[in-house]
């Protein structure tokens, strides 16, 4: 296996364990999710829908294929992150509650710079991977400009 490959998977498994065990709480409307969650100013009924949601990300993003897909995961934790981060800034919470959205932003984006760097090293072209349209009829007006 190669360097680049035995990264990516360490930094991606590792970010995929911090987003599920962050997205457990949510689903189980354990009491100290609950409390974070109404701390932050959000209603409970949208704990669970978050968990679930990170749930699915990161099952997207360890599937194999499904390029397109796993770029709208890869958004998705991304999204979560920033707004848990800005939630905490916002109510004034200290580093030490913040610092936990931004140690997941970090695996995030890691995994996800690999990932993209797998998909040039390995020979895709990842541009051919998000073509739409028939026959690329985007990425044939993208290469035009």
């Amino acid at each position: 296996m190669k360097h680049s490959t035995r990264l990516y998977w360490i930094i991606t498994s590792l970010m995929a364990a911090f987003m599920l065990m962050a997205s457990i709480p949510d689903i189980l409307g354990i009491p100290q999710a609950v409390e974070v969650f109404t701390h932050l100013g959000y209603p409970t009924y949208l704990l669970p829908f978050i968990g679930v949601a990170k749930v699915l990300g990161v099952t997207a993003v360890l599937v194999p294929g499904f390029h397109r897909l796993k770029e709208w995961a890869y958004a998705g934790l991304v999204f979560d992150l920033i707004g848990a981060f800005y939630s905490h800034l916002a109510v004034g919470d200290p580093a030490s509650a913040w610092a936990f959205p931004i140690a997941g932003l970090i695996l995030v984006a890691s995994s996800y710079l690999l990932y993209r760097r797998r998909l040039t090293h390995e020979g895709t072209f990842v541009s051919s991977l998000f073509e739409s349209g028939p026959k690329g009829t985007l990425s044939r007006e993208l290469r035009a400009r």
